[in-house]
């Protein structure tokens, strides 16, 4: 719960840094308006670690650089025509915009940029309350023209005007609810969550790539589900990641079968609780997330009912993968990501084969081989896709995951196993079979490269011996 009294010695405290400091007494001294706003002072308030500083002023953008200039290390005007100066000042990378008091066309996301001349005013155009308080230095007076104060004691977002008109100025705002509702566990006014649902189609205003990136920002959140499921409930996610809420398959009622979207929303949970397990000090794994949010998106195309009351989804990870491909290419994520996020959902189901029955030395290297550089994505997505309710089940299982663990050590130790090749190279190849460049070179290397993984390490002269044994019996 909110504590006033602790949320005000936290702003003193900022307002006390040295930074901050300096650029009111810099400002104060041109004759010109300074407020630290937004997210600085909304996490203050709620007794969050603050990072990035951004201020707000009367002064504009050559004004700004002029007041700057002498007391900072660096300085960018990339954002000049919106206002906005950059600078690095006492160590720390800070960001300081003119009021802005835009208007919108509503085709385009892009607003006709005019700067106002009051701090109210600016406060009053952000997207949601509790990030439209500012506080004024070296006054140390906070401004909060919206009610952001008491949304924060109430843990609720909405937005400082009509709702409608806010999202229907920037539809981004949308998504931004769906990330702070993640980032800030609070619940979305209805009147907000409705004005969502009504102006979901507004959003294909917005470019794949903004999209893209509040998609990214919700999946590094602690508790990304809750602002998943607001997007799957308002029609927004239908608007540009349609295979999640396809997920909702209808229940027939001779047939059975896991809740496909339930259970791919506790495995995107499981998985980062893994995460934060395995790796406690590293940032949140975006490529692992999205697997584990779209790794059954091959489901609904492939479900079958089947006699007696069963269902099956053969191949819907192969489906999957290549569902996800296209997806994540529209939403113009990188190639690494694509990557990385395709070959977890085709792999997702190869160790169930394992808990089945135990893999040969060489069914485990495949496993490693085949993984790559994603094996600890892997390792993760795989003990997270366990939902089971069953405890026997679910501790066999965990048991048999643990085993090939233990299993890809203990090669690894023996064998070198991350960097598994023939132990002939394509050189040499050539040099035994004498060969030139060619196809066959690579079939004789696809040769020993199975050889090693069945076989494990044979040392090269018994390499070289069973190449000329295959290369002779091949005639």
């Amino acid at each position: 719960m909110l504590n006033m009294a602790e949320g005000v010695a936290r702003l003193d405290a900022l307002a006390a840094s040295p930074v901050v400091d300096t650029l009111a007494r810099a400002f104060a001294d041109a004759g010109f308006e300074l407020a630290i706003v937004g997210g600085p002072v909304r996490d203050a308030l709620l007794g969050r670690a603050t990072h990035d500083l951004d201020f707000t002023t009367n002064a504009r953008p050559d004004d700004i650089l002029r007041i700057v200039t002498p007391v900072s290390t660096a300085q960018w005007d990339i954002g000049r025509d919106f206002g906005t100066i950059g600078a690095r000042v006492r160590g720390e990378q800070v960001e300081i915009t003119t009021y802005r008091a835009d208007s919108y066309d509503g085709v385009t996301r892009k607003p006709a940029v005019e700067f106002g001349d009051t701090l109210d005013a600016d406060l009053v155009r952000r997207d949601f309350t509790v990030n439209a308080m500012a506080l004024r230095v070296p006054a140390r007076t906070l401004v909060d023209p919206s009610g952001g104060v008491e949304d924060l004691v109430a843990r609720r977002l909405r937005t400082p005007i009509d709702p409608g008109i806010s999202f229907g100025d920037d539809p981004l705002r949308m998504l931004r609810a769906a990330r702070f509702a993640s980032q800030l566990e609070f619940r979305v006014d209805p009147e907000t969550v409705d004005a969502m649902a009504r102006l979901r189609e507004t959003l294909e205003m917005v470019s794949p790539e903004r999209i893209q990136a509040e998609l990214v920002r919700l999946l590094q959140t602690s508790d990304p589900v809750r602002g998943i499921r607001l997007l799957v409930d308002t029609g927004l996610m239908a608007q540009f990641l349609p295979e999640i809420p396809a997920l909702r398959l209808e229940i027939d009622e001779h047939h059975h079968h896991k809740d496909v979207y339930e259970h791919s929303l506790t495995v995107l949970t499981q998985a980062a609780e893994l995460e934060g397990t395995r790796h406690p000090d590293a940032s949140p794994d975006v490529p692992l997330r999205l697997a584990a949010l779209l790794h059954d998106i091959g489901k609904p195309a492939t479900r079958k009912l089947e006699p007696g009351g069963a269902v099956s989804f053969h191949h819907h990870d192969i489906k999957g993968a290549r569902m996800a491909r296209k997806r994540l290419k529209d939403l113009r994520f990188d190639s690494d990501t694509i990557a990385s996020v395709t070959l977890l959902i085709e792999l997702h189901l190869r160790f169930f084969g394992y808990s089945e029955g135990a893999w040969t030395d060489s069914a485990v290297r495949r496993y490693v081989r085949d993984a790559g550089d994603e094996l600890d994505r892997l390792h993760i997505l795989t003990r997270a896709d366990v939902t089971t309710r069953n405890k026997k089940k679910a501790q066999r299982l965990a048991s048999a995951y643990d085993d090939i663990e233990r299993r890809i050590a203990e090669l690894r130790e023996q064998e070198q196993l991350d960097a598994i090749r023939p132990e002939l190279d394509g050189n040499r190849i050539q040099e035994v079979l004498g060969l030139k460049p060619g196809r066959e070179v690579g079939e004789a290397y696809r040769f020993l490269l199975d050889l090693r993984l069945d076989e494990g390490v044979l040392g090269a002269d018994e390499a070289e011996r069973r190449l000329r044994d295959w290369w002779a019996a091949r005639g």
